[in-house]
Order: C-alpha cells, then sequence, then structure tokens
C-alpha cells in the first residue's frame, strides 16, 4: 500500500481550520477591549494570553430575572454579511451566546425602566444559543427562538468552536464542532446589519471565548 505523502498531509491539515481565507481579521487585538462597548454591568477583561473573559462581581446583589440582568460585549461596529469565528467555554450549567444584527445592542435585556425580554437580541436580531446543562428547550449551536440545534457535537466543560454564516440570502448556518447543526432562512423584518455580540446571561455566568474572526463578504 502506498503511504500518503507526510508534506501532504501536514498542508490539508493547516488548509482544513476555520476562516484560512486572507481576509478573515481578528476581531480582538490581543490586549483590551479597543472596538467593543460593555453593555450592562458585567465585568468583561482581556487576560495574558487574549483571552476575553465575562464574570459577575459576587460581592454584589442582583436583581433575580436572567432575561432582564444580562450583560454584553458588542462591537461598536456593524456587519452585514460574515463568516464567523469563535471558540467559547462556559462552566457546567452557564448560558450565554453569540448575538448576530441586532440593532437595540441589548439595551432592553439589561435591569432598569426600559427592560422588555421581548425586545431582547434574540427577538431584535438573532441569537446563537450556548448551553452547558443549562435548563432551556434551546441547546448549543440553535438559532435561538427559530430552529433548535441538532445535539451531540458539544464538548461539555470545554473549549468549543462556533463557524457562523449570515447571509441575506441564505439567512443563517451554524456549525459547532466543524459540525452543521442549525440554520435558519431569515425572519421578514428582521435587520440585515448589526454588530457582533458575546453574552454574560445572569449573575451566575462565566464565560470566556478566544479566536474570534470575522470575514466580511463584500458585494
Amino acid at each position: 500500500m502506498k503511504l500518503p505523502c507526510l508534506c501532504a498531509l501536514l498542508c490539508a491539515s493547516a488548509l482544513s481550520g476555520p476562516l484560512r481565507a486572507a481576509d478573515a481579521k481578528p476581531l480582538f487585538n490581543g490586549k483590551n477591549l479597543d472596538g467593543w462597548e460593555i453593555i450592562g454591568d458585567g465585568i468583561w477583561m482581556v487576560m495574558r494570553d487574549g483571552t476575553v473573559l465575562g464574570q459577575r462581581d459576587l460581592t454584589k446583589k442582583y436583581e433575580p430575572k436572567p432575561e432582564i440582568n444580562q450583560s454584553w460585549l458588542y462591537t461598536k461596529r456593524d456587519f452585514g454579511e460574515f463568516d464567523l469565528h469563535v471558540e467559547w467555554w462556559t462552566r457546567y450549567g452557564g448560558n450565554s451566546g453569540v448575538s448576530l444584527r441586532d440593532p437595540t445592542r441589548a439595551r432592553y435585556a439589561i435591569f432598569g425602566p426600559v427592560a422588555d425580554k421581548t425586545k431582547s437580541p434574540s427577538h431584535s436580531g438573532y441569537e446563537i444559543q450556548i448551553n452547558n446543562h443549562y435548563k432551556d428547550q434551546y441547546t448549543t449551536g440553535s438559532v435561538y427562538n427559530f430552529d433548535k440545534a441538532q445535539t451531540g457535537f458539544q464538548n461539555d466543560d470545554e473549549w468549543n468552536a462556533f463557524d457562523i454564516e449570515v447571509r441575506d440570502a441564505t439567512g443563517i448556518k451554524v456549525k459547532l464542532n466543524g459540525h452543521l447543526v442549525s440554520q435558519f432562512v431569515g425572519a421578514p423584518g428582521r435587520p440585515l446589519k448589526g454588530p457582533i455580540g458575546l453574552q454574560l446571561h445572569d449573575e451566575n455566568s462565566v464565560v470566556m471565548f478566544r479566536n474570534i474572526k470575522v470575514k466580511e463578504i463584500r458585494k
């Protein structure tokens, strides 16, 4: 039997990674939160290895309503059609998500006089669910409120990776660790442009994100 060339195997492996195109750009500079804005009272920071950490101040008493006690980290700029790669971790029982095309920037998901869970990011734009055994019908990779993800591809309590495709004509496709788990063509009236957001769901949440890259699709 003829064995495959080691060089060929290595090259194929190198080319199989997410967003390998030259125009895929990191959304974090690896040092600080320049280009991002914090919504709500979550504590967001960039650690020394470039990982983004989101957590809450456990010495503080929070309103016990997770749907209006969220914190988000949003890009300051908007995106239209794009491919997004993001790696994430949350502890057992954790809940998080990735927001797409939400023009409200989660202002209705923050406790206060305008709080309204019917106008949260998953209602105003789209949210891709992150769920590590949190009690919610939408599992990891779901397009929240629209399409429940196939299960069996999540690495519980370890790092996981999303590859998310966002298009005007074909909607949203979500891959979890390389497997297509959810897709949704899009809801009438939803925006075709908006920021990218990372969620800190409630006062018990701890989340980490890394290797966040976006490739914009130019028309």
